[in-house]
């Protein structure tokens, strides 16, 4: 059974930073896409950035995001740096069913909140 549990949001000022983690258990993260999703409320769920090999991010978030994993550790991370009220919002990790890159994201983690205050 996949588990995925996010940890570090909170409430930051605009232009502070904040760390996510995604701990994973019965899943070898590094063999697998690990993605981080948002939802704003009243908004759909939006795509921020994954890594199989290379991180990949979505234009709102290129240059002040950065995507990591830690193979050690089976964590991956979302360092988050210059903050927007903008980017407050519920964030989950997943990860995708085949290995390295094939499949859909199938295992979502609970979410954690990130609020950003003006």
């Amino acid at each position: 059974q996949v588990q995925l549990v996010e940890s570090g949001g909170g409430l930051v000022q605009a232009g502070g930073s904040l760390r996510l983690s995604c701990a994973a258990s019965g899943r070898i993260l590094s063999l697998y896409t690990t993605g981080w999703f948002r939802q704003a409320p009243g908004k759909e769920r939006e795509f921020v950035a994954a890594i199989t090999f290379t991180p990949t991010y979505a234009d709102s978030v290129k240059g002040r995001f950065t995507i990591s994993r830690d193979n050690a550790k089976n964590t991956v991370y979302l360092q988050m740096n210059s903050l927007k009220p903008e980017d407050t919002a519920v964030y989950y990790c997943a990860v995708k069913d085949q290995l390295l890159g094939g499949g859909e994201y199938t295992y979502w983690g609970q979410g954690t909140q990130v609020t950003v205050s003006s």
